[in-house]
């Protein structure tokens, strides 16, 4: 890996209207406050506070799919902004439907760059998405509707244009370019259309057999061999409980942070990742502020430059500081 000096830009990306419990949208605000920025700066990197996108709240009578649509093509151009100025984004969630946004951004950033070089790169994103849900609904298989559960789908194509169609109306994502890590808690109907094409999922029980650190090898491997970039989506409900409680849909038996962060240490220095995402924080659920400090580790060893053995295993911070909760 070619390390990378970018600057990392933390985007703000404030909604819950994605999800049943609307209480995400003041998790970027909720550790801004706490001092996130200043936080992660300590990891040898420079790193600053970029936009801040709220979803509007007037649409909300037009049902939670119009919410997200529109907010998606705006936090799509903060982080093409971003991209375009040779930043490294890193989105805050706010419920995991942002992930459209994001990653519609990304795409098309790498095709409109052009081919990297000969043979089958064209522009082609890879994406390690880190969650304790598979994400891959569609309307017709969601009993919710909840957009929060579809942007997997949605960036493979299948959906509602709205979603779909952010930056522009080719699918974002190739299914052999992404690979999903950790899921536990999944419908029927997600699961086949993730199976029909193919798309690498090493579920929750699979990273218990051979250590998270393995599986995050094997899933670099895979969504660097053939792409032009690469990203990383990080649900913080991936987390067991014990480590990562304020979350809105918390699964039992998850990923403990430790071993998470461990082999997350140093990603960013890799100059083909393109932006990250840590999505799924809620703040009035965070008892003792034990998920805020969660969210410092996995983003702190993501983008540390120092050594693994200089920089230590992760300490979350003093529990007793708590981020303010952020409208």
């Amino acid at each position: 890996m070619g390390e990378s000096m970018r600057t990392v830009e933390l985007i703000g990306a404030a909604i819950g209207e994605g999800a049943p419990d609307r209480r995400t949208r003041g998790g970027p605000g909720s550790l801004r406050q706490w001092g996130l920025g200043r936080r992660l700066s300590a990891r040898g990197r420079q790193v600053r506070w970029g936009p801040q996108v709220a979803s509007d709240l007037t649409l909300l009578p037009q049902g939670p799919m119009t919410v997200v649509a529109e907010f998606s093509l705006r936090l799509a151009d903060c982080v093409r902004v971003s991209l375009a100025a040779g930043h490294l984004p890193v989105v805050i969630g706010g419920d995991h439907s942002c992930a459209v946004g994001t990653w519609s951004a990304a795409a098309a950033a790498l095709r409109d760059a052009g081919p990297a070089g000969s043979g089958p790169r064209d522009g082609r994103l890879g994406l390690v998405w880190i969650d304790a849900h598979l994400d891959a609904h569609t309307p017709e298989t969601s009993e919710s509707k909840m957009p929060h559960g579809m942007p997997i789908a949605s960036l493979l194509g299948h959906g509602p244009a709205g979603l779909t169609g952010v930056a522009d109306a080719a699918p974002k994502l190739r299914p052999e370019d992404l690979v999903l890590i950790g899921p536990r808690s999944w419908e029927p109907g997600e699961a086949a259309l993730l199976e029909r094409l193919g798309v690498r999922v090493m579920t929750g029980g699979e990273v218990a057999r051979r250590g998270f650190a393995d599986c995050m090898r094997e899933a670099i491997a895979r969504v660097t061999a053939a792409t032009a970039g690469w990203g990383v989506s990080f649900d913080l409900d991936a987390l067991d409980p014990r480590d990562a409680p304020g979350t809105g849909s918390p699964v039992a038996h998850g990923l403990r942070l430790a071993e998470v962060s461990a082999a997350l240490h140093g990603v960013a220095q890799d100059a083909r990742l393109i932006a990250c995402e840590l999505v799924e924080y809620t703040p009035e659920l965070d008892l003792h502020r034990v998920t805020a400090g969660a969210a410092e580790c996995v983003l702190g060893a993501l983008i540390d430059r120092r050594s693994r053995e200089v920089a230590g295993p992760c300490v979350p911070p003093d529990r007793r500081r708590a981020p303010p909760s952020a409208s």
